[in-house]
């Protein structure tokens, strides 16, 4: 007799992986490939973070600090709000899953959009808990729908702002109104991962809003224009009692030495950071410019992506793309099985792009 799980896992999917680039160009006898599906920062990291971790490889000995003291203090200084309202994870996934371990209790719900980040939804039923799914409008959070959602048992809500995977955003005026009616016993998770890249007027300005809601989380991470995907490193800022809760369901040593050494040196590097959202501004202009003259509609991003609509199979498109050497997500798992998910790259790689989905449109 095998050994049984638990019962809510027959409930979960594992996310599905990718395959590695080196298996995918073994397979297809590619010299290279355009990876566009992860929404990487494809232009790296700062030069300063990879001197800076070479010059702390010595101490790779030693535990890292517990609660990530030098860098919650440049972090603070940086946003200048108070330590005490930074927590730092290991990405911002870790929060997403130390939140909902710390507040919900079984059967109790949380409120996502039907298309967001799966892993609200897999976290939440992982701990006995109840997801609502409301629809998006036109790619967009339905907050007066999720609103309407709200119950006795609703502990939590999420708003993706941009959201994954359709890189739009709720404008600053409505997600205002709608985190001060939220009452004050529901936490509201703000997960602004692709902050850095929002450059519309129209986006809340979010943090002078800690001070005024206690129940209101915000989730931010160095994985995207930061460039640090790899060391997994996130972080969240909310009211001291929530970083209290945290700090009791966390692993001691959560963020990894080498991760907090990075995210210290690329905050001091904000050049880089702005050179990142510069450049994906141009090829965001440059993208949709492209695509709106062959004919193709998207969702109006504000993030290091596109939703791109292509009305067909989105499998057979991105196996079409592949032959070209560009590997981008089909929105089969993504909730658009007619679309696919874009990371806008190098101009190089964006242009790259364009050429082979012209070439594929002609060969269909």
């Amino acid at each position: 007799m095998k050994v049984q799980s638990k019962n809510i896992l027959q409930m979960v999917t594992a996310y599905p992986l990718s395959k590695s680039m080196e298996d995918i160009q073994q397979e297809l006898g590619l010299s290279r490939i355009r990876n566009l599906s992860e929404i990487e920062n494809v232009f790296g990291c700062s030069e300063q973070v990879k001197h800076h971790l070479m010059n702390s490889l010595e101490y790779l000995y030693t535990y890292p600090d517990g609660s990530a003291k030098i860098l919650t203090s440049k972090l603070a200084d940086f946003l200048e709000i108070n330590p005490d309202h930074l927590f730092i994870g290991n990405g911002s996934d870790e929060i997403i899953r130390l939140l909902i371990k710390a507040y919900l209790n079984t059967e109790d719900e949380a409120i996502m959009a039907q298309i967001t980040f799966p892993r609200y939804k897999t976290n939440v039923t992982i701990e006995g808990g109840n997801p609502v799914l409301v629809p998006l409008k036109n790619g967009v959070h339905d907050l007066e729908g999720m609103f309407a959602a709200i119950t006795e048992k609703t502990k939590i809500i999420f708003v993706c702002n941009p959201n994954n995977p359709t890189g739009t955003i709720v404008d600053s005026k409505t997600l205002a109104r709608f985190i001060d009616q939220v009452p004050d016993h529901i936490l509201i998770v703000l997960d602004e991962a692709y902050y850095e890249y929002a450059t519309s007027p129209g986006y809340l300005q979010s943090l002078p809003l800690l001070k005024i809601y206690s129940n209101l989380v915000i989730l931010r991470t160095f994985s995207k224009v930061y460039g640090l995907a790899g060391l997994r490193i996130g972080y969240g800022l909310m009211d001291s009692s929530i970083k209290t809760e945290l700090t009791k369901v966390k692993e001691v040593f959560n963020v990894n030495k080498m991760a907090q050494e990075a995210a210290i040196a690329a905050l001091e590097d904000q050049k880089f950071r702005n050179d990142c959202v510069a450049r994906n501004e141009e090829g965001r202009l440059f993208l949709e410019e492209e695509l709106t003259a062959l004919g193709y509609t998207f969702f109006p991003t504000q993030a290091n992506f596109l939703m791109i609509h292509m009305n067909e199979n989105a499998d057979q498109i991105r196996d079409e793309l592949l032959k070209f050497g560009i590997l981008v997500r089909s929105g089969s798992v993504l909730g658009y099985p007619e679309s696919i998910r874009v990371t806008i790259g190098s101009m190089e790689d964006n242009q790259h792009f364009i050429q082979s989905l012209k070439i594929a449109a002609k060969c269909r």
